[in-house]
């Protein structure tokens, strides 16, 4: 793919991106104007603000800029994952990412911590779940010539069940009153997102990390033969690839909790509509996972507002229909 197109590619994400943030700052149980909400940006040192630039600075752009990173790193990850695996089904949370950061998140739940604390928690239990996927397929990762895609998800998979399993027990014997707020982390929330900057930072890094690698990606996509034929190293890059999507999915669990479809549908939408080259690929699945769940978020703070939706049940609803139309309409 050329330059500009690509450029192009990028650009209509970003003005769409810009625009669905707009649309955040503006709507909700308060309606803003749009141009008030874009002024307030201006107005953020401002000695007394008033409760229209209180509401879209304190509550609206934070949680907007959350979801965007979030999504970002879902998509970005998801991305990566399906290059790395060479399976079009791999996602963030294949893996077992997500399990580790939601037991753990949900234990601290469970002995009452605070919102910080359930924040670390998620972290810890994500770098967990890391540190025992790599542990446990770092020979097949090191070796040369050796297809390490089987082994890694199988791992994932095996990990990801035993996660599983104590979420179940943990929502078993937790009490009535912290039930609805551990359901409604399990299935994504960035009702309490008040500090998006670790997730943006998360965002950035990782993009620089990666995005130099793109044209390596393309060449990983034919094979681990091929790869070494043609000089890539293709044990570090298969680490580097692995240690990137992990911590950007550790990283957006960690911000908004579980939400789902966001690495499966996202970059096979940008796939199908616009090829499957890397160099464009990876930063246009980041613009678009982060455009999908601000837009997200929107419907699920004002389609029945002013209650709230979990922003992983319209992720869910929408992804669903969408795959399956992918699925349908994809040549045989």
């Amino acid at each position: 793919m050329n330059a500009s197109r690509a450029a192009a590619i990028w650009i209509a994400l970003g003005v769409a991106a810009f625009v669905v943030l707009a649309a955040s700052l503006a709507m909700g149980s308060v309606a803003v104007p749009v141009s008030r909400a874009i002024g307030a940006l201006f107005r953020a040192h401002a000695a007394t603000p008033d409760l229209a630039d209180e509401i879209v600075l304190t509550l609206r752009l934070p949680r907007a800029l959350a979801g965007f990173a979030s999504g970002a790193l879902l998509a970005m990850a998801g991305a990566l994952l399906q290059v790395l695996l060479r399976n079009p089904l791999a996602e963030p949370y294949v893996l077992g990412v997500s399990g580790g950061a939601a037991t753990f998140a949900l234990a601290a739940m469970l002995a009452s911590l605070p919102w910080w604390g359930v924040d670390i928690a998620a972290c810890v239990g994500a770098f967990a779940s890391i540190v025992l996927v790599l542990g446990l397929a770092r020979e097949d990762l090191w070796q040369s010539g050796q297809d390490a895609s089987p082994r890694l998800l199988l791992t994932g998979v095996v990990i990801a069940s035993g996660w599983g399993a104590l979420i179940t027990l943990i929502l078993s014997i937790a009490p009535e009153n912290r039930l609805r707020g551990m359901i409604f982390w399990l299935t994504g929330d960035l009702n309490g997102a008040a500090a998006p900057w670790p997730a943006l930072i998360a965002l950035l890094v990782a993009l620089v990390v990666i995005v130099p690698a793109a044209p390596q990606l393309n060449v990983l996509l034919r094979g681990d033969t091929a790869a070494h034929a043609l000089g890539v190293p293709v044990e570090r890059l298969r680490l580097r690839v692995y240690l990137v999507a992990s911590i950007a999915a550790a990283a957006a669990v960690t911000t908004a909790g579980t939400i789902g479809f966001v690495g499966l549908v996202v970059p096979h939408l940008l796939r199908l509509a616009f090829g499957n080259d890397q160099r464009m690929l990876v930063p246009a699945a980041a613009l678009a996972g982060g455009l999908a769940v601000m837009a997200a978020d929107l419907a699920a703070r004002t389609v029945i507002a002013p209650a709230q939706l979990p922003v992983g049940v319209v992720t869910a609803l929408t992804g669903v229909p969408m795959f399956l139309w992918m699925l349908l309409r994809r040549p045989r």
